[in-house]
């Protein structure tokens, strides 16, 4: 498998698929052809043609046969797929709903249905329904029980300290950003950079492998690179690939020290006691506040004692304070080496003297507002 990684494979996906052992993928982006059933060609008002998407490979004989073609490569994925691993697949309403269907019956366990509005959708030019604004992403796990990767506290902090939410505003590709080949689209349904970027950001790590069934003209395997991400593409068409393939040379990936997940880092589960158990603060010892206005000193059973006030260092903190609750690894400092030290701090220490190496676990979901990132890949 390890000549795959980070190459763009020719030929059906399903069969290349097949290559890949069990459980060995974290991440499935899949952008499968939609099924439109456009009848007819479409004009704009002043009957210029519009550049739908009429491709062959988005035509299928039967409703039946883009069923049996759905179950098949998401058979497959789920196969691929790790326990700690999600799959995320893109659709209109063509689609999505049987693709939907489609993955429950598999067993895949559905975290968010994710709208993707688009800020510059093309016009409804017959004027017969509603402007067909936007596109629906599925993401989900390989089973109920599925341990993902979800950057929650990332993403809040992105979108402005805010909870990320389930709709995602990002224009169309258009400008720069959309490949072109002798001035027509060299892919009629390039996804934008920014649209990968959010789901490979919030759901992956640095290293992880995602798969692309449908690599197309390659914003997986271009987003990837540039997060450090690795990645193998199945596509079937020459010219797809070969656009792909010039597109990714092209990218620099971004330092890696810019891609560490810092602000995901949960304080160490280490109780106040055990700081007292290894000495790393004294029986008979005094805590202070910051400002010095307060002081507490340690008993043998790890409570602190101030005045009248007895008991954690979150109660006698808050007590102190007047409050319900407060953080006593915050409140609390000792002095050391002629200097005060947060608390905080030494079970940071402990951690790293006393702890086994444990990687922090991230869940959760959520969604962003608009940003714009659409020379990300610049």
């Amino acid at each position: 498998m390890k000549e795959l990684i980070n190459t763009i494979i020719a030929g059906d996906c399903i069969e290349n698929l097949q290559r890949l052992p069990d459980n060995s993928v974290d991440l499935v982006f899949a952008d499968p052809p939609y099924n439109l059933q456009l009848n007819g060609e479409l004009y704009r008002p002043n009957q210029t043609k519009v550049d739908a998407v009429n491709d062959h490979w988005d035509k299928f004989e039967s409703l039946a046969k883009y069923d049996e073609f759905t179950q098949q490569w998401l058979a497959e994925c789920h196969r691929i797929l790790k326990p700690t691993g999600s799959i995320w697949v893109i659709g209109t309403y063509h689609n999505i709903f049987r693709v939907g269907a489609i993955m429950q019956n598999l067993d895949f366990w559905l975290l968010n249905d994710i709208i993707w509005v688009k800020t510059n959708p093309m016009p409804n030019f017959k004027g017969t329904r509603f402007n067909n604004a936007h596109e629906t992403l599925i993401w989900a796990t390989k089973s109920q029980n599925s341990k993902y990767t979800f950057h929650y506290h990332s993403l809040k902090t992105m979108n402005d300290d805010l909870q990320m939410r389930s709709d995602w505003l990002i224009p169309i590709c258009s400008g720069e950003e959309r490949i072109k080949h002798n001035g027509q689209k060299a892919h009629s349904t390039q996804k934008p950079a920014e649209l990968l970027y959010r789901i490979i950001l919030s759901t992956s790590n640095v290293g992880d492998l995602i798969v692309d069934p449908f690599f197309g003209s390659g914003t997986t395997g271009a987003v990837a690179k540039k997060l450090k991400r690795n990645f193998i593409g199945f596509e079937r068409e020459p010219f797809y690939i070969d656009v792909a393939t010039r597109r990714i040379a092209q990218v620099v990936p971004i330092d890696r020290s810019l891609l560490e997940y810092r602000i995901e880092k949960r304080p160490p589960k280490v109780p106040f006691g055990a700081l007292v158990e290894k000495g790393m603060v004294k029986i008979g010892e005094m805590l202070y506040s910051k400002d010095q206005k307060f002081s507490a000193q340690i008993q043998a059973n790890a409570s602190l004692l101030s005045g009248d006030k007895v008991g954690s260092i979150h109660k006698v903190s808050a007590a102190l304070l007047g409050k319900e609750n407060n953080n006593g690894w915050a409140f609390w400092y000792v002095w050391r080496d002629e200097k005060m030290v947060c608390i905080d701090d030494l079970r940071y220490q402990y951690e790293k003297q006393f702890l086994p190496a444990n990687p922090t676990t991230l869940l959760a979901a959520e969604t962003l507002v608009p940003i714009s990132v659409n020379s990300f890949l610049d």
